[in-house]
């Protein structure tokens, strides 16, 4: 938010999200849009709230918009970053000596982000 406020840039909170692999559906289940809890109703809500608790602690906020975007995040993130200024992401370290790499998608992001991408450990 800082980087964006100084540079009188806005952000754009993206959430990747694709089905999760499987084989077929529960006998009588069908996943609609409609869905409560269907993958993008999960996605859409966990997003608006992150951004909602950021926002929270900001003193000076800047203009947030959020997209959820269907597939990996690996793919999805670097495309996504073709018009921006700066690609920030997470790493997703698992314990203390993992907490030191950087995971798969901030690793392939790093690699492949057609801009500057900051990786933010947890």
């Amino acid at each position: 938010m800082t980087q964006a406020r100084l540079t009188g840039a806005s952000v754009e909170a993206v959430a990747a999200w694709q089905d999760p692999a499987m084989y077929g559906y529960a006998y009588g289940w069908v996943p609609t849009e409609f869905d409560d809890t269907s993958i993008v109703t999960i996605a859409e809500k966990t997003l608006t709230a992150t951004v909602a608790e950021v926002m929270a602690h900001e003193d000076h906020p800047v203009e947030v918009t959020t997209r959820l975007v269907q597939g990996p995040a690996s793919q999805v993130l670097p495309a996504v970053a073709a018009t921006a200024l700066l690609l920030v992401v997470g790493n997703r370290g698992l314990g203390a000596f993992a907490g030191m790499l950087l995971g798969s998608v901030s690793q392939h992001c790093v690699q492949h982000a057609p801009c500057p991408v900051v990786v933010v450990p947890e």
